[in-house]
């Protein structure tokens, strides 16, 4: 059958309203291969390990759905192997709701939420209580955190789970995430009220910078990963911006430590239908050449930047691809950044491709979570987790047509250039964009 969740989600009636609403064709591919989706994968169990709450979803004899919310301290869903989760669970109101659903309904829908990310992962699945006799499975989803008494327990065994677009998730945050981000402030904000000096003191940065003919304001600023934060960009009337492609990249006027006014390129990673704002991502190197320590030391919301108009050397050959030429996107760190409007378009006009996103962990990676809803098309690799990107197996897959579209550090890159030369691959077939601090 192919996708699981498909199966059992799109039922007959919901598959003749795709056809009519034009978007069946964007599943369709769902239906073919091997059975997948019915087993996690680590991404899956670590997305579960680290929630602290979720979603259920029951029907009752009535015939009616009951959602109910189930919190705990992160880790209290237990992943046991890969289709089977459970959770303990203690006294409440003693309604007894989901429970009573459950006995004589077995099939449950769950949501499992990450807000900060923006990530969203959905399971069907059947549920079984746990005998109160069967003292090794209690135990294995008894929390440790929690001392109160376990009134029953659930086993869930996974028929299928499928990955969410984050489009219309608002990013909530904990009192922890917060203090994450306050703490080094608040540090900050100490030492200069005893009249100490961090340091490395950068010079108080301008309210507004730059020579540039467009003018631009920071509107928001947001952490995407541990060392990454995106800066969104509008014209400070409101005004539409210049239109720009996937790829394109703007020049943005940076005071370094030394207080000297320079410019950096930064790939324009927003949806470029978008046309009311930019964004652009920025790592933080502190050993590079002090723009990316700037930005994220001193750029503030309100700061306004008159920039250069967007320019773009990577752009989609799109003629080739609505002609059908597979398009085959490769990231590597923060080249993320203009490959992911190159998704975004791929999307929209219906293009064939295929993404492969290497990066160091899922902490230090930006944006994972836009990508884990496009099924078998994208692909992530962590190398903490000894999960490796084959540049080999990637150009073995290309056929006569296929254009591969690489944004990478420079080693990464020459790896790429040799291993596809070595491979026969023909110059036009790769596009290539460098980055640097």
């Amino acid at each position: 059958m192919g996708h699981k969740f498909a199966e059992i989600a799109f039922t007959e009636t919901i598959r003749i309203l795709q056809t009519e609403m034009g978007s069946r064709t964007g599943y369709a591919d769902m239906d073919e291969g091997e059975d997948y989706n019915n087993l996690m994968s680590t991404v899956e169990s670590n997305f579960i390990a680290a929630r602290d709450s979720f979603y259920m979803a029951t029907v009752s004899e009535t015939g009616w759905p009951y959602v109910q919310h189930r919190g705990g301290p992160p880790g209290f869903v237990k992943v046991l192997n890969a289709n089977t989760i459970g959770f303990a669970d203690y006294a409440g109101n003693r309604q007894y709701v989901s429970t009573g659903n459950l006995l004589k309904n077995d099939r449950i829908s769950l949501f499992f939420m990450d807000y900060p990310n923006r990530r969203r992962l959905k399971i069907l699945g059947r549920v079984s209580l746990v005998p109160s006799d069967d003292l090794e499975t209690l135990t294995q989803l008894e929390d440790d955190h929690f001392r109160a008494p376990v009134e029953r327990a659930f086993l869930i065994k996974i028929e299928a789970f499928d990955w969410n677009c984050p489009k219309y998730i608002t990013p909530r945050y904990t009192e922890e995430d917060v203090e994450a981000l306050i703490t080094p402030l608040q540090k900050k904000f100490d030492l200069l009220r005893r009249g100490d000096q961090p340091s490395q003191t950068l010079p108080k940065v301008p309210n507004e910078i730059g020579a540039g003919p467009l003018p631009l304001v920071i509107t928001a600023i947001r952490q995407e990963a541990e060392n990454i934060r995106s800066y969104e960009l509008c014209h400070p009337d409101g005004a539409a911006l210049p239109p720009v492609k996937a790829g394109a990249h703007i020049q943005v006027p940076v005071v370094t430590s030394s207080g000297d006014a320079i410019w950096r390129f930064y790939s324009i990673c927003s949806d470029p239908a978008q046309q009311n704002h930019y964004r652009i991502a920025v790592l933080n190197q502190p050993g590079g050449r002090g723009g990316s320590s700037a930005l994220h030391s001193e750029y503030q919301v309100g700061m306004r930047l008159a920039c250069y108009r967007p320019d773009n050397y990577f752009a989609l050959q799109s003629e080739k691809h609505k002609k059908g030429a597979k398009a085959v996107f490769i990231a590597g760190g923060i080249g993320i950044t203009p490959i992911r409007a190159m998704v975004f378009e791929a999307e929209k006009n219906g293009y064939a491709y295929v993404l492969h996103y290497a990066a160091r962990s899922n902490k230090s990676s930006a944006f994972t979570g836009d990508f884990t809803s496009l099924r078998d098309r994208a692909y992530i690799y962590f190398s903490e987790e000894d999960e490796r990107l084959d540049l080999h197996r990637i150009f073995a897959a290309a056929t006569a047509d296929t254009i591969h579209y690489l944004c990478a550090p420079p080693a990464m890159l020459q790896a790429a250039r040799f291993t596809a030369q070595k491979m026969g691959l023909k110059p036009s077939s790769l596009i290539f964009e460098a980055f640097k601090e």
